[in-house]
């Protein structure tokens, strides 16, 4: 679910969003260095790998926040699996990465809060990355989180069309009306058994990236009529998944959907599952109700 509720005076949009990680990774490699040297290799060389990208500009905050990596720098090696520009959080997931996998080497420096206010420096989905929740409801610009059950159980179809969606783009033509927009999350309330209803999922910048690649639209109805529980554009695209039960009959369906979507689509076609308890950490899963907030901060804060 993705719901714009306005715009904001520092230009960003309120939204309440439920997000939920899947087992679809990149894999990142980090090797730390003797000197100050950030360095970045990339498998997919339409990527930047320079300061411009997630990850470098992750661990190039976390070094001006640290003390004990003080002197030290690092190479960063990022096997991309997660198509980009495609709504799917990938560089948000990277550079979330990249500052736990950094806080891990110099044991721990960084509390769990401080590492989401640097997370939200980068970018407004880059702090659920840094946290071991699986699925979220987030409010805000995405950095006030309350933990929901995942959607353990179900399978993930996605297909990327293959051409890239501006974010930027989308929030421009989203024509907001005047006003806040009334909340959403009142229909994504747990029910009596703790899941959050499929049948209310839905996205605001949805109709914006549509109008523009009705391709979309016949995503979505191939999916549904295969028998998907559920068929959403992922952010602000151009990424649509469909949510199939994990059963013989419904799996069975949803390989042999994807292996003819893959005809059209080759390699931008990916089953995969909800994460449900795994985390970099090592962390026992659990469900923790709690709501997680934080406030921008600038490096200096974490100076020793």
């Amino acid at each position: 679910m993705l719901h714009v509720r306005g715009r904001r005076a520092d230009g960003y949009h309120d939204l309440e969003t439920w997000m939920q990680k899947l087992d679809l990774c990149d894999d990142i490699t980090l090797q730390l260095r003797p000197d100050t040297a950030i360095t970045l290799i990339c498998s997919d060389r339409a990527l930047p790998a320079d300061r411009s990208n997630l990850a470098w500009k992750a661990a190039e905050l976390f070094f001006a926040a640290s003390t004990r990596g003080k002197g030290s720098g690092v190479n960063i090696q990022l096997a991309k699996r997660i198509p980009a520009a495609a709504g799917l959080g990938g560089g948000s997931s990277d550079a979330g990465t990249v500052l736990l996998g950094l806080n891990s080497l110099f044991e721990r420096e960084f509390s769990e809060q401080e590492l989401l206010k640097m997370a939200l420096l980068l970018g407004a989905d880059v702090p659920f990355f840094t946290t071991e929740m699986d699925a979220v409801l987030a409010t805000g610009v995405g950095e006030v989180m309350q933990q929901v059950p995942s959607l353990a159980g179900n399978y993930f179809l996605l297909i990327n069309p293959g051409f890239p969606v501006s974010t930027r783009w989308v929030f421009e033509n989203f024509a907001l009306t005047t006003g806040q927009k009334n909340s959403r999350l009142t229909g994504f309330q747990k029910n009596s058994g703790g899941s959050l209803s499929l049948a209310a999922m839905a996205n605001d910048l949805e109709l914006i990236t549509i109008e523009k690649y009705p391709e979309l639209a016949e995503i979505k109805k191939t999916l549904l009529t295969a028998g998907a529980k559920a068929a959403l554009m992922s952010g602000s695209g151009p990424t649509v998944f469909g949510v199939f039960p994990d059963s013989s009959t419904d799996h069975a369906r949803m390989h042999g959907l994807a292996e003819t979507l893959r005809r059209k689509y080759g390699e931008r076609v990916f089953v995969t599952r909800a994460q449900d308890g795994a985390s970099p950490s090592g962390k026992a899963p659990g469900f923790d109700p709690g709501i997680r907030r934080f406030e921008s901060f600038r490096p200096s804060q974490f100076e020793r």
